[in-house]
């Protein structure tokens, strides 16, 4: 798949037709995929869109290797978890196509990375190995023209000087942090921050602090550093791409990415725009392993195309779901 990938990332791309040819090959070469297929008694040549592809439940990830083909994983990514909990393995055969992909999906939102300075507040990612979150932030801090970009970890009074210094010379900045970190420092040190920092957070209590919805946080976030927008980023383990929010909670997609909702009661039916259903992921980049995710987040679509998270399903665990059996 080598030429899809020379492709996938240009706009011109035809999605339709990217995806079932990216479908075909996985529902022959992706064993966990095609079993799931096989046990639905799904005949692969009588999909015609993409929007009536299968998708294959997360929880695959946590209990198979997910992989499209025979090859030796470069870097294995893994989803967090608390002790005793299985996590999730994405097996990324070449690591520098994850990195043209994140790079890609901000370009897309945002522009060139490398015209940031990136300030990550991301300890609990950090704290441990595997990390696709960091590989991307640490690429963005390398490629950053800024020599303050750089992680913090708990030192959140060199954070705050670097942010004031930032506004001070206007310098235009991403604040990348998991919600937890983020409400320690709006409680430790509330600050006035212009509209040159970006602030995103990438969802997560981590078990540090009580969850609380989105527009809680957000709120909390705008009235602590005075701004009026707080950006979000939604990706997670199981994917190479990233979808991203500029502030009303309504996340847009790359080209090469689309959601659907399918009914709670009924993983194989869909449910409306505008109504709340669990999200249906195609990210076509995910080439090397399983492109067609059901995952356990309940969402919106609006016609306009872009989505809300509004939460999990009651019965999935912190970091998955429970209805896969292959």
């Amino acid at each position: 798949m080598a030429s899809f990938k020379d492709t996938l990332l240009l706009k011109s791309t035809d999605f339709n037709s990217a995806a079932l040819e990216l479908f075909q090959y996985q529902a022959e070469h992706c064993a966990p995929y095609k079993r799931f297929l096989e046990g639905l008694s799904i005949d692969v040549r009588s999909i015609s869109s993409w929007e009536d592809i299968p998708h294959l439940p997360i929880e695959a990830f946590k209990n198979h290797e997910v992989k499209s083909g025979d090859f030796d994983a470069e870097v294995t990514y893994t989803s967090s978890g608390t002790t005793g909990q299985n996590t999730s393995r994405h097996y990324v055969r070449e690591k520098s196509w994850y990195h043209r992909v994140f790079e890609a999906a901000f370009r897309d939102k945002y522009g060139d990375p490398s015209e940031f300075q990136w300030l990550c507040l991301l300890p609990s990612y950090l704290e441990r190995k595997g990390s696709s979150l960091i590989d991307m932030a640490d690429a963005f801090i390398q490629s950053s023209k800024f020599d303050g970009s750089g992680f913090y970890l708990s030192n959140l009074d060199d954070l705050k000087t670097q942010l004031e210094k930032s506004v001070k010379d206007e310098i235009p900045t991403v604040l990348l942090g998991v919600s937890f970190a983020l409400l320690d420092l709006a409680e430790e040190h509330p600050m006035s921050l212009s509209n040159s920092i970006v602030i995103m957070e990438t969802g997560g209590m981590k078990g540090r602090r009580k969850e609380l919805i989105r527009d809680e946080l957000h709120a909390i976030l705008k009235e602590a550093f005075h701004v009026e927008m707080i950006h979000s980023e939604y990706g997670m383990t199981e994917l190479m791409s990233q979808a991203y929010s500029s502030g009303n909670g309504r996340y847009t997609t790359p080209p090469w990415m689309r959601i659907t909702l399918r009914d709670p009661a009924d993983p194989l039916s869909k449910v409306r725009d505008g109504k709340t259903g669990g999200i249906n992921i195609i990210d076509l980049a995910n080439v090397d392993s399983c492109a067609f995710i059901a995952t356990q987040d309940l969402g919106r679509i609006y016609p306009d195309a872009t989505f809300e998270v509004l939460g999990r399903f009651d019965q999935s665990d912190i970091r998955g779901c429970n209805l896969l059996v292959l």
